[in-house]
């Protein structure tokens, strides 16, 4: 079983970033990094044409939780803060992503402006690795596949909202295959080594008034896709025993209704929640690297919840205090960030259970 290990938030200076330009519906202009002792977190943000460095301490894990699991942040130290040079961009950057390297000293940075220009940037010399990137550009409707900054193909769908690299089972190959959600209530995988048929494998529908912005993939193989709907829906593309669909796509289809407000609930069910007075749509999802049964979802305002997903239960959710700006996980660790447009981060380090050790625990909880 996960538990959040420690929740911190720390304030960007203003010398540093004053007036940070507004985020988009889907909140990818922030990437981050642990290094190896897990001492400090590496903090990227992306506002204007610039990408800016927050370096956060992680040292003294402490857990204030109130009522219903809620995560009560404690306040952290910035380290450093600079501004990044590698990445000089025309335009508003629009997402940026951390990619990490075998030997995790070696990081690429890829960033993405309003034009859809992709600028990708070693952030240590000493880096020879070669690393695929995706580019979705909505009202062009497509996407396209480098190679570092070499243009490889170039893919057609119908207004393309959220995509994510998944894990090939066959081969392990994890920049193989390419999972894209559709404005249009749909989800397509695609393997990139296939030309035929543009290498779209499956092409699955959701329900009449879907409207997908977000897309992630296990290490098992599972793929979740959420959105207006508030709903959050687990597909397995391997199983051929799925539900059926009117237009004769198959899946396997679990789906776990959110109230994303304070009130959280989980159910399997196909039925979707009403009465949702505060949160519009789910815009940002990621399996636990540590154990893929459960999920994190962050929702369009400022609240994150983290689930197991195959069993109905809730284990815990934070809260920014303004709009998130920026939302990311890291990539080989379950360790969350966010940044809001008030200049707060909050970094949450999720563990499991037996982990833990003897960090202290408190349990607070307001009248």
């Amino acid at each position: 079983m996960l538990e959040a290990k420690s929740l911190r938030k720390a304030v960007v200076a203003p010398p540093l970033l004053e007036n940070p330009s507004a985020a988009n519906l889907q909140s990818t202009r922030l990437a981050l990094h642990v290094d190896d002792s897990s001492s400090s977190c590496t903090v990227y943000i992306a506002s204007g044409c610039s990408i800016y460095r927050v370096q956060i301490s992680m040292e003294d894990s402490l857990v204030n939780k109130g009522k219903e699991s809620l995560l009560i942040p404690v306040s952290a130290q910035v380290i450093d803060s600079s501004l990044v040079n590698r990445c000089p961009h025309r335009s508003e950057i629009q997402s940026i992503v951390l990619s990490e390297t075998e030997s995790n000293d070696h990081l690429i940075l890829g960033s993405v402006d309003s034009y859809g220009h992709l600028i990708v940037s070693q952030l240590d010399p000493s880096s020879k690795d070669v690393n695929r990137a995706a580019v979705a550009r909505s009202f062009c409707k497509s996407i396209d596949i480098y190679d570092q900054d070499i243009h490889l193909r170039t893919l057609l769908l119908w207004y393309p909202t959220s995509l994510g690299f998944m894990q090939n089972l066959s081969t392990g190959n994890e920049r193989s295959m390419l999972a894209v959600t559709e404005g249009c209530q749909q989800l397509t995988i695609w393997d990139l080594r296939v030309k035929e048929k543009g290498g779209c494998l499956h092409r699955i529908c959701g329900s009449l008034g879907d409207i997908f912005y977000a897309v992630a993939s296990s290490s098992t193989g599972s793929i979740a896709v959420g959105g207006a709907d508030r709903t959050v829906t687990i597909y397995d593309p391997r199983r051929a025993d799925g539900q059926h669909y009117q237009d004769g796509c198959i899946a396997q289809n679990m789906r776990i209704p959110l109230t994303l407000n304070g009130e959280a609930s989980m159910a399997f069910s196909v039925k979707l929640l009403e009465d949702l007075s505060e949160i519009l749509s789910i815009t940002g999802l990621a399996f636990s690297s540590t154990d893929p049964d459960y999920i994190y979802i962050q929702g369009v305002d400022y609240e994150v919840f983290c689930g197991q997903w195959n069993e109905n239960k809730k284990v815990f959710s934070f809260r920014g205090d303004s709009n998130w700006l920026g939302f990311s996980k890291c990539p080989n660790r379950d360790v969350l960030g966010g940044w809001c447009d008030s200049g707060s981060i909050f970094v949450a380090d999720v563990v499991a259970e037996e982990s833990k050790g003897d960090n202290s625990t408190l349990e607070s909880s307001s009248n």
